[in-house]
């Protein structure tokens, strides 16, 4: 569908942004060129009265957005959690994007409901509410199941969605060709792969069959954190339009007076969110991306309930024990050590000083620990730490800036509970503990074990790869005489030291 009669879907944005003032604030936020602002303005200007007018009660940004629909919701929704890429300030304005439209019509999901499930919904369900709530790719239903009178959440698709992201993820990717085109600069930024990025987030979201993958992968890994629980998946009745899952009955995490009339500590409470996310990120590298009090629930026995799985995030083990490092590093102020783990990681090139860098790193976190505790914050630390990052030529990881702006979320939940918590007291002896269990000698025999697995399996295939190896090297560059005899020697007494230590790890695992 990418073609030029996407020209005009670009001239309506273009227009819309103009007339809400949208323009100017992201041309701004982007420090345009004299050229991207010209091309800007051509696509814009001219054509205004074309534009949506939208709700300007909204700022311009969020305004623009809501008006040209979902596509451009769920995108301004992404980009707030990008500030490496809008900018802080625009991202703060993407943060309070509304993420609620009107809903489709009661029998438009009871269409969806039967072709997707094959039986009339009353089959299925006894009762069937209204929507309860209707955001930009689905709506929910209060539902109760025929077959044992369960309290359900069904989440249904809107109809068309799927044709309607495919027609504007098109023109996002013109428009992104187009900036990249007319700005050279921009391309630091790569919004070819901004674009990417949202379309596989999307296309996740789509298909509620991921989602549901998610949460159940999400419930395996927490089953065991005390005062924290997930809604179950019904599987039987969740296809790819149509998910339904335990109902989350409960108190909203950001109702402080319904809180402390049930009589449940909110100190302990902003503790637990912190903790719990933490333990998510560190331990098992995957984590809720949107931890807002929109998506949290207390029971009134004091658990803690997440639901709304659309954004999850990965983290590897490797990743995540650098990010431990560099946050342990920070709490002990070891700056030298935070400033070694990104060199040994690779996220700061080599050509540049070690020394001059910690020195860098010491003038973000000295700062911040002269605070007190109601102003220290790990979520502003981690964005000063990629400032200075990106000025040694650090690359923007994604997986780092969406744990970033989540740790950004869940300590404004925290402090919405507790306005006196201490980030760096909870955070401490989670991290500390992860430090200990994942860096040092039990781990690095587990990572030993593992590898002599691996290295097990494909141990027969390993003499051939290594000829093949050693084949190809020789044809493409003959070696001397004396050079070759070294390389005899040096892979012999490798694979008879790399075979005895397989074996000695295999014997005892």
């Amino acid at each position: 569908m990418r073609g030029p009669h996407n020209i005009w879907r670009l001239v309506r944005t273009g227009a819309t942004f103009e007339r809400t003032g949208a323009m100017g604030v992201i041309l701004d936020a982007y420090e345009a060129p004299p050229m991207l602002r010209l091309g800007a303005r051509i696509l814009g200007w001219p054509f205004q009265f074309l534009g949506l007018k939208g709700d300007e009660a909204m700022p311009p940004v969020p305004r623009a957005l809501t008006a040209l629909g979902p596509a451009y919701i769920k995108f301004g929704q992404i980009l707030s959690t990008r500030p490496d890429v809008v900018g802080p300030e625009l991202a703060l304005q993407l943060r309070v994007l509304q993420d609620k439209l009107p809903p489709f019509s009661q029998q438009a999901a009871r269409n969806a409901v039967e072709l997707e499930l094959g039986q009339p919904l009353e089959q299925v369900y006894s009762e069937f509410s209204g929507p309860v709530a209707a955001a930009s790719i689905a709506q929910v239903h209060h539902a109760r199941l025929a077959e044992n009178g369960a309290d359900v959440a069904v989440k249904i698709l809107r109809p068309g969605i799927e044709r309607a992201f495919r027609r504007d993820v098109d023109a996002f990717y013109l428009a992104a060709s187009l900036i990249e085109g007319l700005s050279p600069s921009s391309r630091r930024l790569r919004p070819s792969e901004v674009i990417k990025h949202f379309e596989g987030v999307v296309n996740a979201e789509l298909d509620l069959r991921l989602e549901a993958a998610s949460a159940s992968e999400y419930a395996s890994n927490t089953k065991d954190d005390p005062g924290f629980r997930l809604p179950a998946i019904n599987w039987a009745y969740s296809t790819r339009r149509v998910m339904t899952m335990d109902w989350a009955e409960g108190l909203p995490l950001g109702d402080n007076d319904a809180l402390d009339a049930a009589g449940l500590d909110r100190a302990a409470l902003g503790e637990r969110v912190l903790t719990l996310f933490l333990n998510h990120a560190l331990r098992d590298g995957f984590f809720h991306g949107d931890m807002h009090q929109g998506n949290l629930k207390v029971s009134l026995d004091g658990d803690i309930i997440a639901y709304d799985f659309g954004i999850m995030g990965y983290i590897d083990e490797y990743t995540r024990r650098v990010y431990a490092e560099i946050l342990f590093g920070f709490i002990k102020r070891d700056y030298q050590r935070v400033a070694e783990v990104h060199f040994e990681a690779g996220y700061v090139p080599h050509d540049r000083d070690v020394d001059e860098f910690a020195r860098a790193l010491r003038a973000v976190g000295e700062p911040i620990f002269g605070m007190d505790a109601t102003r220290i914050s790990m979520g502003r630390l981690l964005s000063y730490l990629f400032e200075v990052t990106e000025r040694f030529g650090m690359e923007t990881r994604t997986e780092l800036i969406l744990l970033q702006r989540t740790m950004v979320v869940v300590e404004g939940v925290s402090r919405s509970l507790n306005p006196n918590i201490n980030i760096w007291e909870v955070a401490q002896p989670v991290v500390g503990d992860y430090i200990r269990k994942s860096i040092g000698p039990r781990a690095l025999l587990r990572d030993l074990g593992r590898t002599a697995q691996v290295m097990a399996r494909f141990g027969p295939r390993l003499p051939g790869l290594v000829e093949r190896a050693l084949s190809q090297q020789m044809a493409e560059t003959p070696p001397s005489p004396r050079h070759s005899w070294r390389m005899r020697v040096l892979w012999g007494a490798g694979g008879l030291a790399l075979g005895a230590l397989i074996m000695a790890l295999i014997e005892s695992l």
